[in-house]
Parts: structure tokens; sequence; C-alpha cells
């Protein structure tokens, strides 16, 4: 069996997908495994560079050894390695490779005084047919891996050829996205965000959708993977602006004082013409910066990053609202987010939709709302889908929420209907047709 003494002598992503490419020809049933080293920058960042090497080269070897010798091992790129299995595309017998490698890798690995506990996140894809394309196979593989990483749940995920017309169809929805721009298929709907004690509409969330001519209304998920495949994120970030603020204008037509909030993309924030494409817009439309509400994910807020934070003191000083999104979802720094100038804390969904089974929850909130309190900022509960969270929340003191129990996300021209109607819980028309 193969040992390497080096990283360099083992295959390489082109040799390695070359003898992939050479086995299949001998044989109709193989699997590809893609092996993800959880985290390794960590290593290289803390332990330098020739000590991460040494730990991979361990971690090949090891491999190698414990698959045997009919796996072929290959290194995709510096933290990735493929395994191929000839003869070999048991889903069950896949899984249980799986599970050997993470019970193996529990043994901590030594290099001079230096321990390691690798924990991987691993892609596995098959094939059962002569009809053989490789570039579609590794690709299927690396889909695979992708879900795994972004898995809440295990590290570990499977792909067939028969499965993968959605990741297909990923790969067309980025070649329509530049399309979408030029014939205007894309349109922002309009969440309510409403005051739990009046039931009265006080903002709206702008979300993005696409009128696909062939998929229908999709959601952000295709569109936003699309996006930053091409590089088109501040693109698409900056049509969403604009769009904003054309709505604006039709509030202020309709003499609704509401503030539009409206998600911004890390790309946007950490870009020097975020702040003169909002003057410019602001003058374009006559709309003051002070109705519009940018949002933030909690781990691009709380990143401590100088440039965020001089960003963020810009936009506050132009006048723009700052909200951090999905609070409590991450591992929020606190001592950050007492020095963040902020105007609203939206609770993670999470917390919300699950408040009746998890007493915690309740906690969980109670403390947001207590800090948003101590700040001055709103406290917002996301993904309100019943009564009985409603009531819970309006004991717990939070004041405004979204989710829907009001309303799902709707069209502009749907929305301004809806708000020169009364809102119903429980058996709510707008909930109904959710």
């Amino acid at each position: 069996m193969i040992r390497h003494t080096s990283l360099a002598t083992i295959p390489n992503r082109y040799a390695f997908i070359d003898s992939v490419a050479r086995h299949a020809q001998n044989c109709s049933t193989m699997s590809l495994m893609l092996i993800d080293v959880v985290r390794f920058s960590d290593v290289t960042t803390s332990l330098g560079i020739d000590v991460g090497d040494e730990f991979l080269l361990a971690i090949a070897n090891r491999i190698q050894t414990l698959f045997g010798e009919n796996a072929k091992v290959g290194r995709i790129s510096g933290d990735v390695f493929g395994v191929v299995f000839i003869n070999l595309s048991n889903e069950t017998k896949l899984r249980e490779k799986f599970e050997h490698l993470v019970e193996h890798f529990k043994t901590p690995m030594h290099y001079e005084d230096n321990a390691f506990i690798a924990d991987f996140n691993v892609g596995v894809t098959t094939n059962k047919s002569k009809d053989f394309n490789i570039t579609q196979f590794v690709s299927r593989a690396e889909a695979a891996l992708k879900q795994a990483k972004e898995s809440k749940h295990e590290n570990y995920f499977s792909l067939t050829k028969e499965d993968s017309a959605e990741t297909g169809r990923s790969l067309t929805l980025k070649a329509d996205l530049k399309r979408a721009l030029s014939f205007h298929e894309l349109e922002l709907y309009y969440q309510p965000k409403v005051d739990l004690s009046s039931l009265k509409i006080v903002g709206a969330e702008c979300l993005l959708r696409w009128n696909h001519p062939i998929d229908g209304v999709l959601f952000p998920g295709p569109l936003i993977e699309a996006a930053e495949s091409y590089n088109m994120m501040s693109e698409l970030g900056y049509w969403t602006l604009e769009q904003a603020f054309s709505t604006l204008t039709e509030f202020e037509a309709k003499r609704l004082e509401l503030v539009l909030s409206v998600n911004i993309s890390p790309t946007q924030l950490y870009d020097n013409q975020l702040l003169p494409n909002l003057v410019t817009l602001s003058k374009r439309y006559g709309i003051a910066l002070s109705k519009l509400e940018l949002e933030l994910t909690e781990d691009v807020a709380l990143s401590n990053s100088l440039m965020v934070k001089k960003q963020l003191d810009e936009l506050k000083n132009l006048g723009v609202a700052i909200s951090v999104d999905d609070f409590g979802k991450g591992y929020s720094n606190l001592a950050y987010i007492r020095d963040l100038d902020l105007d609203s804390l939206k609770i993670d969904k999470s917390f919300v939709m699950e408040l009746e089974q998890h007493p915690v929850n309740r906690a969980i909130i109670e403390a947001a709302r207590i800090i948003g309190n101590a700040k001055g900022c709103d406290v917002v509960a996301e993904g309100i889908e019943t009564l009985a969270q409603l009531h819970i929340l309006r004991e717990v003191g939070v004041t405004q929420g979204q989710g829907y129990l009001f309303s799902r996300a709707v069209p502009l021209n749907d929305f301004i209907e809806l708000t020169n109607k009364e809102i119903m819980v429980g058996n709510s028309p707008m909930r109904a047709q959710a």
C-alpha cells in the first residue's frame, strides 16, 4: 500500500481526476468521496504552514490505510482530499465508510508538541452506468460536498446522478441571471413589520424574487448563489437598493409613513461606493435616507472589522437605520454589539418558531429585549406563525414582529392594499393564502 512521504507525491486535482477517468473505462460502478478537513485554516494560522502540511500528510496516509488498497486517494485542493472506490456504489456501505472515518479520527494526531483532532465534511456521488461523464461526476461530488458543509444536522451528503437535476438547474440559473437583470424578471416582495400591540403595519422588509420564465417565482437562494458565482452581488445589491427607493416614492404618494428594510450583502458593506451610491439615490428619488433601514446578518455586523465599523458609523451619520438580522443565531460578541450604534435587533426566527416547545427560547428572547432596551433600539421578532407565539412575545415585552401570522411577503400592490386593511390574526385571509 502506498505511503506518501510528502504532499507532493499525492496526486493533485488534475492527476487524480485523470486517474478516475481511466478507472471508469474499465468498470461501470464506482463512487467518489470528497473529504474536506473542517476549519483546517485555524491550524495553519495558529501553528504555521509547515506544521499544517505535516498534519495533512498524516491525514492522507491515514485515509489510505483506513480505506485500503482498493481506494485511490488524491488531493483535490489545499485541505480537500478525494477518494475513489472502484466497484462500489452501495449507499449504506459508503455511509459506513464515512462513519468509520469520523470515528477513526477522534483519536488526536500529534506532531512534535502539537495535537490536532480532525473532523470532516464529506460529499459522495456514485456512478452505476456506462454512460459516464467525468466532468459531471466530479461536479456532483463537489455539489454534494457543498451541501454537506451547509447542513446543520450532519457533515455528510450523497448525490446520485438521478439527484443531479437540481444541480444542473443551478448552473443554468447562473447563465440566466444576466438576462434576468436585462429583461426585468426580478421583483421585490414586501413583508409587513407589525406593531404587536395594535397590529398596525409600521414598516416592511423587501425580499427579492425572480419571475423565472421556466421555473416560476424563485426564492432568493438560487438567485444569490448565481450572483455570488458570477461576482454580481454588488450589481444585484444596487439594483435592489434602487428598487427600494422607487418603492419609497410609492409610499410617499400613498401617504404611507413606513421605513423600508433592505438586506445588504457583505460585498456591498465592503464597497467604498456604497455611501456615494446611497446619497445619489436619495437625491435622484427625493427620499430622505432616514426612510431606509439596512439589515446586516449577525456575523457581518459583529465582525471585528475596522472597515465594517467605519461604514456603519458613516451610514448612521447619513441617517440610515441599521438593523442586525438573525440575532442570536451565531455567536454574538456582546462586547462588540455594546459599541455598535444600532436601531433594531431582529431575533432569529428559530427562537420564535419553537417558542412554545422550548422555555429557554423565551429566556433568550427576554435577554435580547433587555439588551435592545438598554441600547435604545427596537427588538423585532421574526417568524411569528401562531397566536400563542404572539401572546408570549407580548408578555415578554417585544413590541414589533413579522411572520405568516400577519402576512407572507407579497408584491407591492398587494402590500399597499394590505396597509389599508385591518390585520386579522388566527384566521387571517393572508395567512390562509400562505
